[in-house]
């Protein structure tokens, strides 16, 4: 793909394994053929939207789980891991239902909702596996210093959740900005696109031009590879300590 991207026309199945003479015309054009600057914008709300909704709900339903263990809290918590084993597919109809009652196609408030409540079992799964193994003895500290135990929790605990939520930031902030799934039945106006659907268009319109099309998923590739460049090391750190319970 990296390839092909700076490749000129004709080039797309030559042996060598770089091109020497670039060619980054390909991004121009690819940038203005399928409107990357509009789909690049809805992407980010979208995807900056979800992922903020969905460090709150998490974080806090994380947090209840591990540090209540009252039998309806237990329930809640499993029913919700039961339903991360429900294939999407079989809630488009009803969600499509849903979303035309409340005049969420189309939106970008109602795709941030959804894909936030979507990535919300497993995030929840990840800050309850993390936060069992911390130690009470600073929230304890807090409370008994006169912090309710909401205030205990945002101003001493979350501070310090920083690699697990840099862990659910990446791993659910890529697959939100990736989702087609959702994006192409609930955002079939071209002025909500985001990039999956607009390179998916560009695609139909351009399928013979692979140069076009390589340069194409290079932009849309290139957030998410900043991204993870930017957070790697807590990346692995959440992955690591969020499996381990003291």
């Amino acid at each position: 793909m990296f390839y092909l991207s700076l490749s000129g026309a004709g080039s797309s199945f030559a042996e060598e394994w770089f091109p020497w003479a670039l060619n980054f015309e390909n991004f121009a054009n690819a940038w203005k053929a399928a409107n990357m600057g509009r789909a690049m914008r809805n992407s980010f709300i979208i995807t900056g939207g979800a992922v903020v909704v969905l460090i709150f709900c998490a974080a806090s339903g994380g947090y209840a789980a591990a540090r209540s263990k009252s039998k309806i809290n237990r329930i809640i918590f499993n029913v919700m891991i039961l339903s991360m084993m429900v294939p999407g597919i079989i809630n488009t109809v009803p969600l499509y239902s849903i979303m035309k009652r409340i005049n969420g196609i189309n939106t970008h408030w109602a795709m941030i909702l959804l894909l936030a409540c979507q990535s919300l079992p497993f995030s929840v799964f990840l800050y309850e596996g993390f936060i069992s193994s911390m130690s009470e003895s600073i929230e304890e500290a807090a409370i008994i210093d006169g912090c309710s135990r909401f205030a205990a929790f945002w101003k001493v605990t979350f501070p310090l959740l920083k690699p697990i939520t840099a862990t659910v930031v990446i791993m659910q902030g890529v697959g939100i900005w990736n989702n087609y799934g959702q994006s192409v039945f609930f955002l079939q106006n071209q002025n909500y696109h985001t990039i999956p659907l607009a390179i998916s268009t560009f695609f139909q319109t351009y399928g013979a031009d692979y140069n076009l099309l390589a340069a194409g998923a290079m932009i849309g590739l290139a957030p998410v590879v900043i991204i993870f460049v930017l957070f790697q090391n807590q990346f692995v750190k959440g992955l690591s300590s969020g499996g381990v319970k003291g």
